[in-house]
């Protein structure tokens, strides 16, 4: 369920050290400055971001590239829009958290995507550019799940309407999945397809599964630390859900490759948010501030996301599973993909994947993307032509 929130658990939590370094500018320039090989000196952020930009431009003549700010739900909210077509079916991305914008690393696996949807990265009331163009007295009264899908469809019938889209896809990843559903029972009319990517199915359960497969690692591999951490909350989740709990079981699920396969942390990808040609440092400083805000108001009502009943869609669903998540559980996702009633359903697992497929294996995110989701545009027309090919 979290992912830069989780980190910050981890901060304030339990006292680990986080790789957030761009909400401190010196910290922030050291990390964006690799040296340039025959110059002398280091390259700036400005210089690594306008380097990143220029490649991924866009300059076809029906593509679209806007960043824009919208009045969404009485506040500011802001939007990244990209693609190399405008004919191409519009795929909007609710992202993880709550507060975990990915419009600053989208640049690290969206680019091929534009070549066969316009995709929309949304930072939703609380997350990153939007935290920042408003007051939290402002946003403050619509941070709940029924208030940030009124958000959502908002944002949807913006979509629909400006660029004359029908239908469009959804997909939800961990937190934005709550959203995904919520919105795709209100208004399947609206969308080809939900998709649904690191699925949050029961908030409790998924501690359940999460903290036993981080015990149960931690045991296997002598780690008394960890060990001692983890049975010193036991029963888990229990009662009382504090941040404090929640952050040492996500520690160490995450320790134990639950949220990225093979890695201990998430170090990664917070670098490489720290160099997004999409956000500044004002930006990258305003996404810590924005997850503490957000879990004050989200924690809870993210634990108590129950779908184990919810599993009649009218519209085509499509579930991407990680094999190796605990972020939220395989297991769950799986399961309640096979309880769905859709008029279509399609059940992906990644083998080398955790809680980020598409950062993890993006190629094979994109196939499927390509092979599952955009069939159901094009064959009403709404995709830009494809190539043209040849056999002899």
């Amino acid at each position: 369920m979290f992912r830069t929130p989780l980190v910050l658990l981890l901060t304030l939590g339990v006292g680990v050290t986080t790789a957030h370094a761009a909400t401190d500018p010196a910290v922030a320039s050291s990390a964006a400055a690799p040296a340039v090989q025959g110059k002398p000196g280091l390259m700036s952020r400005e210089d690594v971001t306008r380097i990143l930009d220029s490649n991924r431009k866009i300059v076809t003549a029906q593509g679209v590239d806007e960043r824009i700010k919208l009045r969404i739900g009485g506040i500011d909210q802001w939007l990244s829009i990209r693609g190399k077509d405008r004919r191409n079916p519009i795929l909007l991305f609710l992202h993880g958290g709550p507060a975990s914008p990915a419009m600053p690393e989208a640049y690290t696996f969206q680019t091929p995507w534009e070549d066969y949807f316009t995709v929309v990265q949304w930072d939703q009331r609380g997350a990153g550019k939007t935290y920042a163009a408003n007051t939290e007295q402002a946003m403050a009264p619509g941070m709940t799940v029924q208030g940030m899908t009124d958000d959502a469809a908002e944002v949807v019938q913006y979509l629909r309407q400006h660029y004359a889209k029908q239908k469009i896809f959804l997909l939800g990843h961990s937190w934005g999945s709550v959203l995904g559903v919520q919105l795709a029972q209100r208004h399947p009319e609206w969308f080809y397809a939900y998709i649904s990517v690191g699925q949050v199915v029961n908030g409790r359960r998924n501690e359940e599964l999460g903290y036993a497969f981080a015990l149960r690692e931690a045991t296997a591999q002598g780690n008394e630390a960890a060990v001692r951490e983890l049975k010193a909350m036991a029963p888990y989740p229990g009662t009382s859900l504090t941040l404090d709990r929640v952050g040492t079981r996500s520690k160490w699920e995450m320790y134990y490759g639950g949220l990225a396969y093979g890695r201990q942390d998430y170090q990664f990808e917070d670098d490489a948010e720290s160099l997004s040609p999409d956000y500044s440092k004002a930006d990258l400083a305003a996404i810590g501030k924005g997850s503490l805000f957000s879990l004050e108001h989200l924690l809870q009502p993210l634990l108590a996301v129950d779908f184990d009943k919810v599993t009649h869609f009218d519209c085509p669903v499509i579930v991407y599973v990680g094999q190796h998540d605990y972020t939220t559980a395989h297991e769950l996702a799986e399961k309640w993909f096979d309880d769905i009633q859709a008029p279509s359903k399609r059940l992906v697992s990644f083998a080398d994947s955790a809680h980020m497929m598409m950062q993890e294996q993006p190629g094979r995110f994109l196939v499927h993307l390509v092979d599952d989701a955009l069939p159901l545009a094009q064959k009403v027309g709404d995709a830009a032509p494809a190539e043209v090919t040849r056999d002899r």
